[in-house]
């Protein structure tokens, strides 16, 4: 396990769906912000695990990003987000997609399936969706 990547001042704080993340500076365009880390998941465990911070890190390698370590895990979802998950296989980089403003939440796109399974039964409560109401 490797130590997570913050180039930037972050804090964990109320977000829109629960605890969120939010930059504490200016976090300009393209650039990477922090590593969303966990522990390794066997082989055998990858199809029948339960949870939500499982990532996928590349072809049969997924992580449990439920440890205490992994700020990143509070990085809530958006259907309009600021940011997006990308890395060299094994490692998941949060970049930044846009500017980012000092006291602004970071979102990325959890995904169709997260989304379909976790998100959409109870309402998506993104700045995008909350507007539409």
């Amino acid at each position: 396990m490797s130590e997570p990547i913050s180039r930037f001042k972050l804090r964990v704080g109320r977000g829109i769906s629960g605890k969120g993340i939010f930059a504490m500076e200016e976090i300009p365009k393209k650039k990477r912000i922090i590593e969303y880390i966990g522990t390794s998941v066997p082989v055998e465990k990858q199809e029948t695990i339960k949870g939500r911070y499982l990532f996928w890190t590349g072809r049969k390698k997924m992580i449990d990003g439920n440890i205490k370590a992994n700020v990143a895990r509070f990085i809530n979802h958006s259907c309009r987000p600021n940011c997006e998950a990308a890395g060299p296989s094994g490692r998941i980089l949060i970049y930044s997609k846009r500017r980012i403003k000092a006291g602004e939440e970071l979102t990325y796109d959890y995904g169709k399936e997260y989304f379909d399974d976790y998100i959409k039964p109870i309402g998506c409560r993104c700045e995008k969706c909350r507007s539409k109401i």
